[in-house]
């Protein structure tokens, strides 16, 4: 699976189409992610025994072919891998080829500045 927890991807069909949001969670198998905020679904719980009725809210997971990863310059971008001389594997964006792992760290230490 290219998609990872904590990518940032852009929904590009379906109910929330142009959304973007945070991935929390992933299912290889089924292919599928859930991201944060985007596929709600409410889920109406009786009362019982005493206790107060409730609505919850919850991310239901959608398949990775309705999202794109989301490149350091904002746009909708593929995910491609690269191996280095190491041997080591490593995420790029197709666009702009620069690794995906890096540019979170970029962004994780420009939002602390």
């Amino acid at each position: 699976m290219k998609l990872k927890i904590g990518d940032q991807v852009l929904v590009t069909i379906g109910k929330d189409k142009g959304r973007k949001g945070e991935v929390i969670k992933t299912f290889p198998k089924s292919d599928r992610v859930a991201v944060r905020g985007i596929n709600l679904f409410t889920k109406h719980i009786k009362p019982y025994a005493g206790r107060a009725g409730e609505k919850k809210v919850s991310e239901r997971p959608m398949s990775t072919a309705k999202v794109a990863i989301l490149n350091e310059k904002g746009q909708a971008d593929r995910v491609g891998y690269k191996v280095n001389e190491d041997g080591s594997k490593v995420r790029i964006f197709k666009k702009t080829g620069k690794a995906i792992d890096s540019a979170k760290k970029e962004k994780a230490t420009a939002s602390k500045k």
